[in-house]
């Protein structure tokens, strides 16, 4: 009965997922205080192979592992979904965080969601800050690689009192990339964390990149029912007037107030925005295996995406012995406006994929453009309870309110609206204080992306979907730092792609059902293992699939995946280590019709790291080799489009804090 009158009247905040310590936590009393002070780690320490708490996926400053990242998770995207979160607040992204203000980024999915408020199918993008400390830093990252890339990144931190830090960033980029184009990037932020007492911290922040002289790279589209013939890399025979220019901006505040000891206040409102004042799509059609080719150019007139998103979440956390309630109040909305279309499309007619391309820039004759708006609202109550020695218990309840608008030149305005009632159910118990079961339910509403460049309807953007996730699994304490993880899950959604008209279009559904693994921790005190595998039977079902026009294999999935990473601090030599990344990609289906895929491929990354003193400050030297054996293959860009991946390249780059 205490429990169902706390779940009336009672709003609790979250403690960090159990599932994610090495053994059940013990009961709290009272919500912490916020500290008072911070110390981040600096520059040089960043390491993402031994920061991963599993295989599913991390990033660290410029380093990322894990079978998982923001675009593709269990074969979907959290990204184009919407599931992305700051500090576990709402943030609907329109242009991703730069480790200027990002300090980190997990994959929230599977056992890492659990104890999670208000989880989303497909998993959770969820980004830490990098937020000033109390003392004093300046990290300096200076690097390149062997295609002639080469960056600097300055991060400062600040303490102006004792109770208002400031943090400052910048970097700038000369990319060169393996398909011959290059481009020019910058980027700056600035960051404060204010404490004006011991309950309340208030973190507002802005960042803004610029982009330019970025040239237009091929994307082959085959005649038939083949891959592209074989392209040459670090080669551009494009138009050298087909650059990109534009701009992304993030802004924002959060707010954390405890008022009390058992209570806490979070807020984010973020914006987001992404703004192209030039933009092109260079795309070679009806591709022969002889190299033969029709080349067509699309020049985007400005076009700009921008969404005002957050989150207010009141909550209260009860302690009774070895039981811990927590309940959370949630309100989130987001506004997106998107301006675009009005392309023009210059038709250059038969080419070959080798040829140059002398033609001056034309004039573009531009149209009118459309515009859509979308505007979310959503409330919530979550409620968990954690057992100490026994198990977990979280379950949410959401209502949401979503509108689309969409203006079309001469024609009248359209709406479509959904407000369905989404919900999740989370357990966990311990078997032992070494083994854990776990399992779950979630609903929700999410965005299905947009039209691809080579899809009739290009850039138009797609109706909201009601997508399910279901999991169960065990988690095993090998040692205090090893873990090891095995779940099911089957994630199910609309199926969109290229109907036989080239609209980008509901085709039916696709379910994705398998096997996740994943170990990782110290194995030793000098080595360090991540590795992880996903066995998955993706499969699209429908009338489509009846009829013989759609296939029964989604595109762009695959139905294995697996990574294997090692870190081994020498004996020999402190402060050396050396690693290596191994992942392996099943067969991708390419085509719509099933009769195309991208082979199955493994590719190879070693390197090494050298900490030491540079004066008296810290200071990491990182050297790299990627993809040691030089594969060449395709990474697809829709169904039936293609581009290649990069080469061979060796990197490195000096970090040091001052």
């Amino acid at each position: 009965m205490r429990v169902l009158l706390w779940l009336a009247g009672a709003v609790a905040m979250a403690p960090a997922p159990a599932l994610a310590q090495s053994v059940p936590p013990p009961p709290q009393t009272a919500a912490p205080t916020l500290p008072t002070r911070i110390e981040a780690a600096g520059r040089s320490d960043e390491n993402a192979m031994r920061q991963a708490e599993d295989a599913f996926g991390t990033s660290v400053g410029r380093e990322s592992i894990g079978l998982y990242n923001s675009g593709s998770v269990r074969g979907f995207s959290p990204i184009a979904a919407s599931n992305a979160r700051i500090e576990g607040l709402y943030f609907d992204q329109i242009w991703g965080l730069t480790s200027r203000i990002r300090r980190s980024t997990n994959i929230r999915v599977g056992v890492s969601a659990q104890g999670y408020p208000f989880p989303a199918p497909t998993g959770i993008v969820d980004y830490s800050f990098r937020k000033p400390g109390d003392t004093t830093k300046l990290g300096v990252v200076i690097g390149g690689d062997s295609y002639g890339n080469a960056y600097v990144e300055a991060d400062l931190e600040l303490p102006l009192t004792k109770r208002l830090s400031l943090g400052v960033g910048a970097s700038g980029y000369l990319n060169s990339y393996y398909n011959g184009t290059d481009a020019y990037y910058h980027n700056a932020a600035v960051m404060l964390r204010w404490s004006p007492i011991d309950a309340v911290e208030i973190v507002p922040f802005w960042h803004r990149s610029e982009g330019y002289d970025d040239e237009a790279g091929p994307i082959f589209l085959p005649a038939g029912a083949t891959l592209p013939p074989r392209v040459q890399r670090r080669r551009f025979n494009g138009p050298a007037w087909a650059d990109y220019r534009g701009s992304a901006i993030n802004y924002g505040t959060l707010v954390t107030v405890q008022p009390g000891s058992s209570w806490t206040i979070r807020a984010g409102l973020f914006r987001s925005v992404f703004d192209d004042q030039q933009s092109f799509s260079h795309l070679l059609l009806n591709v022969t295996p002889e190299g033969a080719a029709n080349r067509l150019i699309i020049a985007d007139p400005p076009i700009k995406r921008a969404s005002t998103s957050g989150e207010l979440r009141v909550s209260r956390e009860l302690a009774e012995g070895p039981r811990v309630h927590t309940l959370h109040l949630s309100i989130r909305s987001r506004n997106r406006t998107r301006r675009y279309a009005g392309s023009d499309l210059i038709d250059y007619g038969p080419t070959t994929i080798t040829a140059l391309f002398p033609d001056p820039e034309p004039v573009y004759a531009f149209t009118p453009q459309t515009r859509d708006r979308v505007t979310q609202w959503t409330a919530g109550i979550a409620y968990e309870g954690r057992w100490r020695g026994i198990g977990e218990l979280g379950f949410s309840v959401q209502k949401t309110d979503y509108r689309k608008q969409l203006n079309q030149p001469g024609l009248p305005e359209s709406t479509t609206n959904a407000a369905p009632w989404l919900f999740n159910i989370t357990a966990a118990a311990y078997l032992t204080r070494r083994l854990a079961l776990y399992g779950g339910y979630t609903r929700g509403l999410e965005e299905s992306g947009v039209a691809p460049d080579n899809a009739a309807n290009r850039n138009e953007l797609l109706p909201a979907i009601q997508t399910s996730q279901r999991d169960i699994g065990l988690r095993y304490v090998l040692t205090p730092e090893v873990k090891i993880v095995a779940g099911l899950f089957d994630v199910r959604k609309p199926y969109f792609n290229l109907d036989a008209a080239n609209r980008f279009e509901l085709l039916g559904d696709v379910k994705n059902q398998g096997i996740e693994l994943s170990i990782a921790g110290n194995v030793t005190k000098r080595l360090n293992l991540v590795a992880g595998a996903v066995l998955s039977r993706p499969q699209v079902t429908g009338e489509g699939v009846r009829l013989g026009r759609v296939g029964a294999r989604p595109v762009g999935l695959t139905n294995r995946s697996i990574e294997f990473n090692l870190d081994w601090r020498l004996p020999w030599k402190e402060g050396v280590s050396l690693d290596m990344t191994a992942s392996h990609s099943g067969a991708i289906t390419a085509t719509v019709d099933n009769r195309v895929s991208i082979p199955e491929r493994t590719l190879v990354d070693i390197g090494g790291r050298y900490r030491f003193k540079l004066g008296r400050n810290p200071a990491t030297l990182r050297v790299a080799l990627s993809n040691l054996f030089d594969v060449e293959g395709f990474d697809l860009r829709g169904s039936g489009a293609y581009d290649i991946i990069p080469g061979r390249v060796a990197s490195a780059y000096l970090s040091v804090d001052f």
